[in-house]
């Protein structure tokens, strides 16, 4: 009998929830004000645990994130272990997400797509509408 919502998901749900209230409120590492976590995967075994994130404020790059994510990361760690509900508290591996980078991409991409079709059919792209 499968299940619909398998321990490991409400872990990661349970770990973002935890990491993404700590950074906000608890943290005083500038580089990490304008950062936000976007997913969290966790192991089968529950061993390791790898946060998504990516940054908000445009003054930040990845190097610094990740820099300052990692001399978090022992920090973010013992506040997850006061709050998480399960014995032994997962290895935390931040990966910076590129999800902002690969959707202006697609942006570009639609822009492109939709100009090149209108160029097609003459119509100015309000006339679509």
């Amino acid at each position: 009998m499968s299940r619909d919502f398998p321990r490991s998901r409400r872990i990661e749900d349970q770990v973002l929830r935890i990491l993404s209230d700590v950074i906000r409120t608890n943290v005083r590492d500038q580089r990490l004000q304008g950062a936000i976590l976007t997913a969290v995967k966790v192991s089968r075994d529950l061993s390791v645990a790898w946060v998504y994130y990516t940054g908000l404020a445009p003054d930040h790059s990845r190097e610094e994130l990740e820099e300052a994510f990692a001399s978090a990361q022992k920090f973010l760690r013992a506040h997850l272990a006061k709050e998480l509900t399960i014995r032994h508290v997962p290895e935390l591996r931040f990966n910076y997400d590129d999800l902002s980078a690969s959707s202006r991409a697609m942006d570009e991409l639609i822009d492109e797509a939709v100009s090149t079709d209108v160029l097609k059919s003459g119509n100015s792209p309000k006339d679509s509408e």
